[in-house]
């Protein structure tokens, strides 16, 4: 007696299995985590360095050049990639797929203290970060802009109210802000006027460091009494910063007002960020790889209308960009391409066969295999996405094709006199081989689709 014999005897037990098929399914796609693009087990290891005033070959030289030579000493690097600018040593290093992303970040934290001792001693410290290798884009991207309000004024409101409520989200990983500008005190100075007082930019930067200063200096105790101690000589407002002394000359006093301008602005104005041609501020939205995206961002849509209804006067707010609106799209398709196939499939069965019963084997066979489909992709781990939405529906085809074959057989004995009984036993007997062999074939035509150059795609 074959396998599928006892299908066939026993209809009970089958049904059993069917639903149990049926159950772990639904309980699957309820669980999964539903991404763009497939999970890669590789992260990868960013450590900048900056080092104010010095021009990029000066930081190549002495910054990225000696961080480049220890870190490539650590094991599990696949490449090592570098850009220097001014002021700044930016140095990406990719680890190889499936090496444990902690052991890494160690290994080349290790080997950076080794030559911080050879770093010049005015370059700060390297700050050292990792990320998955797919975490580049955000799932979300948000723009935020004023025809009233500044760039730093924006910035500021986003800093203090959205980015922390955002950023307490369930599955969000961060909310970062691209293209803000934060208040500064911008302090311009002038060459005619410092040279008559003879003031050099050292002195007031010196002047600067000096008077605007906080620090805790310890704590006094009495018999009913204890106080905290501070020294504090920080300064609140621009008139502060323009009477700030930057020269004693005998009784003279040569005030910041007196060799620059000193007004509030924003602390860099090296970027122009639009969108439509009006000036905007964006704020990215990342989802941890662990969370349903699906499910983070229509959280993160409903935070978003409420923002909306508390922006200041004049202030808006728009969704640039959402990665999960191409995931909607993917699976309505493939919903609309499964019902089309079954539709399909019903037709021709009836066309050729003119059997209504011989049409509900593979309008039962169709989503059941599908069901139990996604019960194995959370087996092996992997997500719904993109390239298994495409297996999913390329699994259609083999679906259809077998169901076909063997509702044909049967067909085929049930004509030849024999009944339903037996020409199922038999019509199965003859065709568990050659269908095997036909769905392993094909299975392995599309393998390469999800495993293309040894990469597990999940």
């Amino acid at each position: 007696m074959k396998l599928t014999d006892l299908f066939i005897r026993r209809p009970v037990l089958a049904i059993v299995i069917n639903l149990v098929i049926i159950i772990a399914g639904l309980q699957a796609i309820r669980s999964l985590n539903v991404r763009q693009y497939p999970r890669l087990d590789s992260a990868t290891v960013t450590v900048r360095t900056a080092y104010v005033g010095a021009n990029a070959e000066l930081v190549r030289g002495f910054i990225t050049t000696p961080l480049e030579r220890a870190i490539a000493a650590a094991d599990g690097i696949d490449f090592i990639e570098s850009q220097t600018t001014q002021g700044l040593s930016t140095i990406n290093v990719r680890l190889k797929l499936n090496f444990p992303a902690s052991g890494a970040l160690a290994d080349i934290s290790a080997r950076v203290n080794q030559v911080r001792a050879d770093l010049p001693p005015e370059a700060e410290i390297p700050a050292i970060s990792i990320e998955p290798s797919d975490a580049q884009v955000a799932a979300m991207y948000l723009s935020f802009g004023s025809d009233i309000l500044e760039d730093n004024q924006v910035t500021d409101y986003l800093i203090r109210i959205v980015q922390p409520r955002l950023s307490a989200i369930e599955g969000v990983q961060r909310a970062d802000i691209l293209g803000g500008s934060q208040f500064a005190v911008r302090v311009w100075l002038d060459p005619e006027r410092m040279t008559a007082q003879n003031v050099s930019a050292a002195a007031v930067r010196q002047a600067l460091a000096q008077n605007n200063y906080l620090a805790a200096v310890g704590q006094t105790k009495g018999q009913l009494l204890q106080l905290n101690l501070s020294a504090d000589t920080d300064l609140h407002s621009i008139e502060e910063f323009k009477q700030l002394v930057v020269k004693r000359q005998g009784d003279t006093l040569v005030r910041l007002a007196d060799v620059a301008t000193v007004m509030m602005g924003a602390d860099s104005y090296d970027q122009d960020v639009r969108m439509s041609g009006r000036k905007e501020v964006f704020m990215g939205v990342w989802v941890l790889p662990t969370a349903n995206s699906l499910d983070v961002i229509s959280r993160v849509r409903d935070e978003i209308d409420n923002i909306r209804r508390e922006l200041p006067s004049g202030m808006r707010v728009k969704i640039a960009f959402d990665s999960t609106n191409y995931i909607h799209n993917a699976i309505d398709e493939v919903t609309h391409t499964l019902i089309e196939t079954v539709l399909i499939v019903m037709l021709v069965i009836y066309a050729f066969l003119g059997s209504l019963r011989s049409v509900i084997i593979p309008v039962v066979a169709i989503p059941l295999s599908l069901i139990g489909a996604v019960f194995l992709i959370q087996v092996f781990g992997f997500t719904i996405n993109l390239l298994t939405l495409l297996a999913i529906v390329l699994s259609v085809g083999l679906v259809v094709d077998d169901a076909i074959v063997v509702v044909e057989n049967v067909e085929r004995h049930t004509r030849e006199g024999k009944t339903p009984y037996q020409a199922a036993l038999l019509g199965a007997r003859e065709l568990v081989g050659p269908i095997i062999a036909m769905t392993i074939t094909l299975a392995a035509v599309y393998v390469p689709v999800g495993f293309q150059g040894g990469i597990t795609c999940r």
